[in-house]
């Protein structure tokens, strides 16, 4: 793999996921489980990005450009079939952000995804799922007002227009609540422990 290609390769992961995405919405098929072609793809992009990891270190801006640097975070936020690769990519991210090397607030959504599917609180609120009223709302968060503080110190929004903002995109796009909440989170729960994020 030549170094020149490594953005583009990067770029066409992401185009190749959002792609796919954009049909599944479009047949209706995104909110029931995970999609097992959406699943098939986010494995076999992680293990592509892992090998270009594992050759240029964490794809930073200054390495790869602006575009491919966000296609990669996007590329990693879409593995969780890959805990450990989701956690090495965190732990160098993190570095990433300590150099001013990456923007902190795509730190802050694989961090708060990574807890969330470990079952623990999450700093900045950054992820949704379905309530028993049928409402997206954030996951659970260890206290509003420090999570709201924490938003603000890396330029987001507060937690409760963030909430409006991902009502009225699923709105927007016709994804409603699932028909049986309880089993969705029974087979979530059980998808968890069998790759590995919970015991």
């Amino acid at each position: 793999m030549e170094n020149q290609d490594i953005p583009e390769i990067i770029i066409g992961l992401q185009n190749a996921d959002m792609e796919l995405r954009d049909r599944l919405v479009s047949e209706g098929k995104l909110g029931e489980g995970y999609n097992r072609e959406m699943q098939n793809l986010h494995n076999k992009n992680a293990e592509i990005l892992n090998e270009i990891i594992n050759d240029i270190g964490f794809p930073t801006i200054q390495k790869v450009g602006q575009e491919a640097a966000y296609a990669a975070w996007l590329v990693i936020q879409h593995s969780i079939g890959n805990p450990d690769f989701m956690r090495k990519c965190a732990s160098l991210l993190e570095k990433a952000v300590k150099e001013n090397k990456a923007d902190p607030r795509n730190l802050a959504y694989l961090t708060d995804r990574i807890a969330t599917f470990e079952n623990k609180p999450q700093l900045y609120g950054t992820q949704f799922d379905w309530d028993e009223n049928g409402a997206l709302s954030p996951n659970h968060f260890d206290d509003l007002k420090k999570v709201n503080q924490r938003r603000k110190s890396i330029g987001l929004n507060t937690l409760e227009e963030q909430t409006e903002i991902i009502r009225n995109q699923a709105k927007k796009e016709n994804h409603s609540a699932p028909k049986d909440l309880i089993k969705r989170k029974t087979e979530m729960e059980t998808w968890k422990k069998n790759v590995g994020w919970t015991k």
